[in-house]
């Protein structure tokens, strides 16, 4: 194992308490005339996992996104699910959407914010996504961006930052992000865990660990906020801020002084985990959802559970799912890739399988092989290519379906974004809040293939080994 995990129990007892009424005090006084429509793009659908009653539009068309800036909600959710992209594809709808965003502005007078919404473990097209909006806005009204907050703490996930290293929880230790399995990715791989450092390779130089601006967990428990909003006011030329966190009290203390410079004229883009939005959003805590909250009229069908994702804690949720006996369970041969005619009928069997169980009453989990389809070194696109083809037709399962599941369950992040936006045709869905901590339902919109269905989003790397089954075991229940 590595050498530079540590104990959580040693690292969480020499942090120093803080009041926690008083920080939401401060910061619900701060965001009551703050008047900016927040705009998240979302690059895979797990970015909702810490909201509710939010808007997510599944694409960014003129129309959506005016329908974001006139609702009363003060944020909503464009899911771009650029984390499946190739990075030509990435850059040319991160234009598209800056360019719109924009417009709608202007039109309707309203200043804004966004915030590019990754992957806690730090994957995904960083820089480029934010390099691309930042440019195109600047290029296009009177907007100059004055730095880039980092901001990857998600609680509910076991990803913390602390001294400027971001740590991945494994149980009870905590592991640099660059020692984990989530830094080999072969897309989107790194060496480096502290956040300055991390920026200095992904931006391959040209943007330095030392030129970073680092707000320190002192500084944030200590309430020194005039300290933390000094430290925004001097960030310029696009300079990297990177926030330490261990908990959502952290969040709300930078974000205060965040709110405070940006009330004296500083511009800031955002690339963040789930868990600042939020806290910027003005969210309120909502307990876990229930069955009752989510299947309001029970049919007599099976639910559908999609597990795609290939990362290890999938595979061992899975593996535990398997234990169920409430559930039948379908291994769909994706490696028939290869060959497309044995491919279109290994697709025909899964459907027809789904069909038979879910109309008969029974829940069924449909699980793409577990070994990864690995074509060698320098074969990214390729395998990428391939991976579109893969999540095409686990997508088409729900399109082709003919019977309304009680519910369903897709694991992983591009495996949900497909499914909610080209299987079951979802135009604006609404968060109904978590299942499970960082385990976000859709409700769907009236315009999709199964309007008002519990669409659960299970991102592939949250969760025990046990919370798949248990949320399987909360809607399956008679």
């Amino acid at each position: 194992m590595n050498t530079n995990k540590k104990l959580v129990k040693d690292v969480f007892t020499h942090i120093p308490a803080v009041d926690a009424d008083a920080v939401k005090d401060l910061l619900e006084r701060e965001l009551l005339d703050f008047n900016k429509k927040i705009i998240v793009l979302d690059d895979d659908p797990t970015g909702v996992q810490t909201v509710h009653g939010i808007s997510v539009y599944t694409d960014w068309t003129l129309e959506s996104i005016e329908k974001g800036f006139r609702e009363e909600n003060s944020m909503f959710f464009l899911l771009t699910n650029s984390r499946g992209f190739t990075a030509s594809e990435t850059e040319s709808a991160h234009k598209e959407i800056a360019s719109n965003v924009s417009q709608v502005a202007k039109k309707l007078n309203k200043e804004f914010i966004i915030i590019s919404r990754g992957d806690s473990t730090l994957r995904g097209h960083y820089p480029l996504e934010t390099k691309v909006v930042k440019e195109t806005i600047e290029s296009s009204s009177d907007i100059t961006f004055d730095g880039e907050v980092l901001f990857p703490f998600f609680k509910e996930g076991g990803r913390f930052t602390i001294d400027n290293i971001h740590y991945v929880q494994y149980e009870e230790y905590l592991v640099p992000a660059g020692e984990t399995e989530f830094a080999k990715d072969r897309t989107f791989g790194y060496t480096k865990s502290h956040l300055g450092e991390w920026v200095e390779e992904k931006s391959n130089g040209e943007f330095k660990a030392e030129g970073t601006t680092y707000i320190s967990l002192e500084s944030l428990r200590s309430l020194d906020i005039e300290t933390i909003t000094n430290q925004l006011l001097h960030v310029t030329d696009f300079n990297k801020v990177v926030v330490n966190a261990v908990d959502y009290v952290d969040v709300k203390i930078f974000t205060i002084a965040l709110i405070k410079a940006m009330k004296l004229g500083k511009n800031f883009l955002f690339r963040s985990a789930a868990a600042f939005t939020k806290v910027m959003g003005g969210v309120a805590d909502r307990g876990l959802l229930t069955k009752s909250d989510l299947i309001k009229e029970e049919l007599n069908h099976g639910g559908l559970i999609i597990v795609g994702s290939h990362v290890k804690k999938t595979t061992e949720q899975l593996e535990e799912l398997k234990t169920c006996d409430f559930i039948e369970f379908v291994e769909f041969n994706v490696h028939l890739v290869l060959e497309p005619e044995k491919f279109q009928s290994e697709v025909d069997r899964v459907i027809e399988v789904c069909e038979q169980l879910i109309r008969s009453g029974k829940n069924v989990a449909v699980y793409t092989r577990r070994e990864r389809l690995d074509l060698g070194e320098g074969k990214k696109e390729e395998e990428l290519k391939l991976s579109v083809k893969i999540s095409d037709a686990v997508t088409s399962i729900v399109q082709r379906l003919e019977v309304r599941p009680n519910y369903i369950i897709a694991k992983g992040g591009i495996t949900s974004s497909d499914i909610g936006t080209k299987g079951l045709e979802v135009k604006r869905a609404t968060v109904a809040g978590q299942i499970k901590p960082g385990i976000p339902v859709w409700t769907t919109g009236e315009e999709s293939k199964f309007p008002g269905i519990a669409y659960v989003v299970f991102p592939g790397n949250v969760g025990t080994k046990d919370t798949l089954r248990e949320v399987a075991e909360i809607l399956s229940k008679r």
